[in-house]
């Protein structure tokens, strides 16, 4: 193996980045405009990923390659950045070293932006058969999932009514806005397409079902928006259980903490998150939710050289004692700020505390049906849903991409159809 997998060596300091999410793109975008450094992206996969479109991609609303951006074309034009894509497998603080499936590389920084996966509460079971939404690749299966079960029950010729109505028994666990969303957009399915495809079917027998723990849906929003969610799900048919515990899953049956069984071969989790810490790291630094915490210049706490931003980092703000919310925003944000403190840490200059700015939450639910909650006002309805659409547009890497997802967008709108729904392969959990 080529030493510093065969990045060339310069009079600039090193930022080693891990992971291409919100975060770590932000900020070896920022880095690269100012020129300071020499930046080193790490990543297991080429390109970036526009999570919150996924659900429309497991929903076959649009196609994978329509939110995701390959690293390289984003900067290919940019000299002081350097990408590898592997797997890393840990780091060596005493060394300045991190390892990877494809050798070492030294840092004199290292950011970890390494995101969060889905969180199964060590339920063996929920984690074998349930599909969890953190990737482009989950997106794709629960598309591939969901068009097998329809399959299926179309064909299904046996006696066993049950057994046939386990198979269009969609169940999502976790009522934050994944789950709400892909509730919509799958329940928009069953009633303007599926029919369609599936003439021999009788779709009312088909079953979606939203089980939130809390006691309402979209906890980290208003109120008004929680109920304007239900309200929308509801008249959708949607069936919305709050206060709803989920404690197993076996692939065919769901059992409540009531005990209560529900028959189901599809369930989708969406409940938890979890950070994705690498090795190496003390774990004496990590809190009680699993976050590397860090200090509000976003430096890990026992490290002068190592940081953290994002979902994996947790930093404590009077509005946010147990550290900023899992989304795309804190990450870009702190991103931002920590591209103009490394220089001034480098430079051996006072660094700016971090202050999380709320822009605002908002979630879709279907068509002309979305909630928007900033500081100033709250909303709902049709202009919340284009101010929603414009939003996630904006944030699309690619004008193609942005092109494509407002043509597939405009034609859904005016046909009420998408011709998406293509099984590439099928990873159905058995």
């Amino acid at each position: 193996m080529l030493p510093d997998l065969n990045i060339p060596k310069t009079a600039q300091k090193r930022v080693v980045i891990i992971g291409g999410g919100f975060g770590g793109m932000a900020l070896a975008g920022k880095l690269s405009k100012r020129g300071m450094f020499q930046v080193v992206l790490l990543d297991k996969n080429n390109f970036y990923q526009f999570q919150p479109l996924y659900y429309q991609v497991a929903t076959a609303g649009l196609e994978p390659t329509s939110i995701i951006y390959p690293f390289r074309k984003n900067f290919q034009h940019k000299k002081n950045i350097h990408i590898r894509i592997c797997e890393v497998q840990n780091i060596s603080p005493t060394d300045n070293k991190v390892s990877t499936s494809l050798g070492d590389v030294q840092y004199d920084y290292l950011v970890m932006a390494t995101g969060a996966s889905t969180n199964f509460f060590n339920m063996a079971n929920m984690q074998k058969y349930a599909h969890g939404m953190k990737s482009i690749q989950d997106a794709t299966d629960i598309r591939n999932h969901l068009l097998m079960n329809i399959e299926e029950a179309n064909a299904y010729t046996g006696d066993d009514i049950a057994q046939r109505n386990a198979l269009l028994n969609i169940v999502i666990v976790g009522g934050g806005p994944t789950g709400v969303e892909l509730a919509g957009a799958i329940a928009e399915m069953k009633k303007d397409i599926f029919p369609k495809d599936y003439p021999e079917t009788d779709f009312s027998a088909m079953s979606i079902s939203v089980l939130e723990a809390g006691p309402r849906l979209l906890a980290t929003m208003s109120a008004n928006a929680s109920q304007k969610a239900a309200y929308y799900l509801n008249k959708m048919g949607v069936q919305v259980r709050c206060n709803t515990v989920v404690k197993d899953y076996d692939g065919a049956t769901i059992t409540l903490g009531t005990g209560e069984q529900i028959g189901s071969r599809f369930l989708i989790w969406t409940a938890g998150v979890k950070a994705n810490v690498l090795e190496g790291i003390n774990k004496d630094v990590l809190s009680k939710r699993g976050r590397a915490r860090v200090n509000r210049f976003n430096q890990m706490e026992g490290y002068t050289n190592i940081f953290a931003i994002g979902d994996v980092a947790e930093m404590v703000e009077e509005k946010y004692p147990n550290g900023h919310p899992q989304v795309a925003q804190p990450a870009m944000q702190q991103a931002a700020l920590l591209a103009e403190n490394l220089e001034k840490i480098d430079a051996g200059k006072p660094a700016k505390p971090f202050t999380y700015f709320d822009k605002g939450s908002m979630a879709t639910i279907g068509r002309n049906k979305a909630v928007v909650d900033l500081s100033f006002i709250k909303f709902s309805g049709i202009l919340a849903w284009f101010a929603w659409m414009f939003l996630h547009l904006m944030y699309i890497l690619g004008v193609k991409n942005r092109l494509m997802i407002f043509i597939n967008w405009a034609w859904k709108y005016v046909t009420y159809d998408q011709s998406l729904r293509v099984i590439m392969f099928d990873k159905k959990k058995e």
